[in-house]
């Protein structure tokens, strides 16, 4: 959590934030004549301003665990308050206020949302300027006309740039599933490659050194008893045939995929959460399609716990048991009250896992994460 608190600081350091900082203050800044008359008035007005920027500050803080009626209730807030600095300060900067929420919009609505709350917004400035500023209505209409642009403008860069913060999340997730899929199959290529040449010693060294063997055991018969160097050819053949099969056997014992390496690859893009992977010794799987398998399942559970369940760590553990392998992953998220309901990464990961012969359970932890246990038939 210490870690979520100083992501959401660095937000409001953003150069996004700062800007509207300075704008906020410009405001403070041009309102000053007004504060330097009525006493109430310049108190009132003061509030006004701070709590605006308040709630500016606590949206950004909080907009994760806030729901959209919270949201949207947020926003009214900041609406009416930014629509009465606007009606205290005639021909003022106030009105400055709207566009830094058509900014807040952008960043949490849809398109037609976002349309709708800037139109409900601009007739709220329309209604306030005519009422309130003694203007012309030619420059009634210049005056919201302009800042409906300025509106329109804060909103789709805010969005653009929510848009684009999106894509290099899908990015980072594919080139993680990339660079996870290239260890697997170099992996898989070198267990292949193993296998062969075990094959290739056993079918070719093997079965020269045997007739080797026999052909020097039968020259050592008909040789006489003091020539040491039949005898000596003979032990080394027997030795170098033994040796062989030890490391025939040896290659044959490691066959399998070692996962270390192409997990390590799938988690290293993620930025959030931070995996902690553990596998024990020696833990290898069988077959691709359980390698792929256990790769998919911590990348869904990678994926969820980033877009979900806000988890700042994941822990990923992989062992044996007996005659299964176990695959345990646990994340420190919170729990947002939704309940816990299989989508279709959940669903996907079951078939796979039951497809390569194992299961899936999940569950929350104490604290409201996502516990996901899988298992699959260990190798032989």
């Amino acid at each position: 959590m210490q870690s979520n608190w100083h992501e959401r600081v660095d937000g409001l350091l953003s150069p996004l934030s700062l800007a509207a900082y300075a704008a906020w203050a410009a405001v403070w800044l041009a309102a000053g004549g007004v504060m330097a008359g009525d006493p109430a008035v310049a108190w009132t007005l003061r509030a006004v301003l701070v709590l605006f920027l308040l709630l500016f500050v606590f949206e950004h803080m909080v907009s994760e665990r806030l729901g959209m009626r919270g949201f949207l209730a947020v926003c009214a807030a900041m609406a009416a308050l930014a629509l009465w600095a606007t009606a205290m300060t005639p021909h003022g900067l106030a009105i400055i206020l709207l566009v830094l929420l058509a900014a807040v919009f952008g960043s949490r609505l849809a398109w037609r949302e976002l349309l709708l709350a800037l139109g409900l917004v601009n007739l709220g400035l329309a209604a306030v300027v005519w009422a309130t500023w003694e203007i012309r209505t030619q420059q009634f209409l210049i005056i919201v006309c302009a800042y409906l642009s300025f509106q329109v403008f804060a909103a789709l860069v805010m969005r653009y740039a929510v848009q684009a913060e999106a894509m290099s999340e899908e990015l980072r997730a594919v080139n993680a599933d990339l660079l996870a899929t290239r260890e697997l199959l170099a992996e898989s290529a070198r267990d292949n490659e193993r296998l062969r040449l075990s094959r290739e010693l056993h079918d070719i060294a093997g079965h020269k050194l045997t007739a080797l063997k026999i052909n020097l055991a039968a020259l050592a018969r008909e040789a006489r008893d003091d020539d040491e160097r039949v005898r000596l050819c003979a032990r080394l053949a027997d030795e170098l045939l033994a040796e062989i099969r030890g490391v025939i056997e040896q290659m044959r014992t490691d066959d399998g995929l070692e996962l270390g390496a192409a997990l390590a690859a799938l988690a290293t893009p993620f930025p959030r959460p931070r995996a902690h992977i553990e596998i024990a010794p020696a833990v290898r799987v069988a077959t691709l399609s359980q390698a792929e398998a256990v790769l998919r399942t911590v990348q869904e559970g990678l994926t969820n716990a980033a877009r979900h369940s806000q988890a700042r760590n994941l822990w990923v553990v992989l062992r044996r048991e007996r005659d299964t392998l176990q695959l345990d992953i646990r994340d420190d998220g919170r729990d947002n009250g939704a309940p816990l309901q299989p989508g279709n990464g959940l669903t996907g990961m079951r078939e796979r896992l039951e497809a390569a012969g194992g299961g899936l359970q999940v569950r929350r932890t104490d604290t409201g994460g996502v516990h996901l246990q899988a298992w699959l038939p260990a190798p032989a």
